[in-house]
């Protein structure tokens, strides 16, 4: 039995049990990591962080929170406890505007962070409390195809072939998804295509997709487990987990170019200072930035920021051309108003596939 679906029917019986609380959007799993107990705790209340993220960091922030509880607690003398919470990114901002109280959002996609600031639940100008506008780390859409990739995918134009089947998630609901499609959108109108040009390259990408996932995860589900698909237009470090549970079975593809990923960290305002628990918040964003935080972040093939760090793991990603969302329209709020808004550019496509 794969480890993936092995997991799976842990996270089913969690369920039954209890353990795994269902939230709007996605999950809150209860306990990520418990506070060890610090002698020095005894004389201040334990604190619970709920950080809410997008679907391919589970793993990742299971190995940031029992890297940082105890620094912490050493640090503070008081007992800490994170739970998590997983979805597409953009349900998860929906979930903390409709209440969920989010400590720290660590979502996919800008205008999902920024949607909560606009409800007035983050301050302005948010991106500037953290190290380098707030992203601790950065990644980028690829490719993951079948053992010896029998359609000969290998760039962009492949994933649009007659007979291809493609599995990508909704842009309207996922980080992921928006990036895929971005990239798609890039690989045309920034190679000499026009937007009519791109226009007909995405209505071909989503006519070869027999289903769209909510999150990125349940997409890794149906192509890795559920064996749908040709291809899956996934984030680096998503693919990377996929193909090592696979053990030979899937590959990874580079396209020669893709969009940079920016997924940026903030301490949720409103909530933290209505929990009291705004110092602890902090401290666990500021870990990030961290030599060993960095480091956990580059062994889960998210790509660090830190140039030492960086440096030190650059073999490990192969190299690819990367552009950035304003190559393509000046801002997020624009790329989100023309391609995923009602009525956008993907609604069109889509409801004519």
């Amino acid at each position: 039995m794969s480890q993936v679906r092995l997991q799976l029917q842990v996270l089913s019986s969690l369920f039954a049990f209890g353990v795994i609380v269902s939230t709007i959007g996605g999950c809150v799993e209860k306990p990520t990591a418990t506070g060890s107990g610090v002698a020095g705790g005894r004389g201040k209340s334990p604190v619970t962080l709920l950080n809410v993220s997008y679907d391919p960091t589970r793993e990742l922030w299971k190995d940031l929170n029992e890297a940082f509880i105890p620094v912490y607690e050493k640090e503070n003398g008081q007992v800490l406890k994170i739970d998590q919470s997983h979805g597409g990114s953009g349900s998860q901002a929906r979930a903390i505007i409709d209440g969920l109280e989010a400590d720290v959002a660590t979502l996919s996609i800008w205008t999902d962070t920024d949607a909560l600031r606009k409800q007035g639940l983050l301050k302005e100008k948010w991106e500037e409390t953290f190290e380098n506008r707030s992203l601790p780390y950065t990644s980028t859409v690829v490719f993951v195809v079948r053992k010896g990739n029998p359609k000969g995918i290998k760039d962009w134009s492949d994933v649009v072939k007659k007979g291809v089947s493609v599995i990508t998630p909704n842009p309207k609901t996922s980080g992921n998804g928006r990036l895929s499609f971005l990239g798609a959108w890039g690989s045309v109108v920034l190679n000499g295509g026009s937007e009519a040009d791109a226009v007909e390259f995405i209505k071909k990408l989503y006519g070869n997709a027999p289903n769209l996932d909510t999150g990125a995860r349940g997409a890794t589900v149906t192509f890795a487990q559920k064996g749908i698909g040709d291809v899956h237009l996934t984030m680096e470090s998503e693919a990377y987990l996929e193909v090592q549970e696979a053990k030979g079975d899937l590959e990874l593809v580079y396209p020669t170019q893709s969009i940079l990923h920016e997924p940026h960290v903030a301490v949720v305002d409103k909530v933290v200072d209505k929990k009291g628990t705004r110092a602890a918040a902090e401290a666990y964003l500021k870990f990030l930035y961290t030599k060993e935080g960095q480091e956990i972040i580059a062994k889960h093939y998210f790509r660090p920021t830190d140039a030492e760090v960086a440096k030190k793991v650059e073999g490990q990603f192969q190299p690819i051309k990367l552009f950035l969302i304003t190559d393509l329209v000046p801002s997020w709020d624009e790329a989100q108003a023309k391609f995923f808004a009602d009525g956008g550019v993907f609604d069109q496509v889509y409801e004519k596939k």
